[in-house]
Formats: C-alpha cells, sequence, structure tokens
C-alpha cells in the first residue's frame, strides 16, 4: 500500500494538505484550528475506524443472513493532553436499523473490534476502545 501528502497553501488557507492513495483518491486535510477545508489527519483516522469497522459489521451481518437496513458508525475520542496527541480513549456508537437480532449484532461487533478491524487493532495499542449499540428498530427487532 502507498500514499502520500502534498502541502497545497491556498491564499485563504496556508494549512491545506492533499493526501493520495495508491488506488487513485484524495482527501484534503486542513491543520488549521478550524478545519473548514478538510478534516484533520486525526479526524481522518476516527473517520477511517468507523469506516472499517463499519464495513466488517454489515458484512457479517449479511453473512448471518440478517435484515440490516442501516448502520452509523459515530466515534467519541480523548486525545493525551500534550504532544503527541495519540488517542487514548474512544468510544464507538452503532447505530443499527433492520428486524435484528441482537446476540447476531453484538456477535458481529465483537468479531470487529477483536478480529477482522485493523484500524481498530491499530488503534488499541494506545487507546481504550468501547463499544455501545443503540437499535432504531427495537420495537420490531426480533428476541432470539
Amino acid at each position: 500500500m502507498i500514499a502520500s501528502s502534498e502541502w497545497k497553501p491556498t491564499e485563504t488557507n496556508p494549512n491545506l494538505y492533499e493526501g493520495h492513495s495508491e488506488s487513485g483518491h484524495t482527501i484534503l486535510f486542513d491543520a488549521s484550528p478550524e478545519h473548514s477545508d478538510g478534516l484533520s489527519p486525526m479526524e481522518a483516522v476516527l473517520s477511517a475506524l468507523c469506516g472499517c469497522t463499519s464495513v466488517d459489521v454489515v458484512n457479517i451481518l449479511k453473512k448471518k443472513r440478517q435484515p440490516i437496513t442501516s448502520l452509523t458508525v459515530s466515534a467519541v475520542a480523548e486525545q493525551q493532553a500534550e504532544p503527541p496527541r495519540y488517542f487514548n480513549k474512544i468510544r464507538l456508537i452503532y447505530k443499527v436499523g433492520g428486524q435484528l437480532d441482537r446476540k447476531a449484532v453484538e456477535d458481529a461487533v465483537a468479531l470487529s473490534k477483536d478480529k477482522y478491524c485493523s484500524v481498530s487493532a491499530m488503534l488499541e495499542k494506545s487507546a481504550k476502545i468501547e463499544f455501545v449499540i443503540e437499535y432504531e428498530d427495537i420495537d420490531q427487532m426480533a428476541q432470539d
């Protein structure tokens, strides 16, 4: 895997960087305090964690033939006070929709966290990661 970052200052924002991936995609990083033109690099790391675990959970639930209709994963993180300001605590909130078996969802989230999500595995070296599952279709959920 290859990635790069290129400093792309503008008249209005001297703190812009353009990230490039081997697959040809780009992302704007904004190192200004406002982050008005892009994500900060640390926000991108949290977004990557949410994306990585989302892919895992959806794929696992589909393999278990669970009728998932939606998934939103949010992250709230705490950083060290002094540089390097790495994450030391992350809370993931999974909002799932569909008539789902609770155990299947819990197992999918645990498998993602403990086995499949590479981003989670890296971040767990410095951060405690906990998770909460919220069910959108609580009245219609299967109770197995």
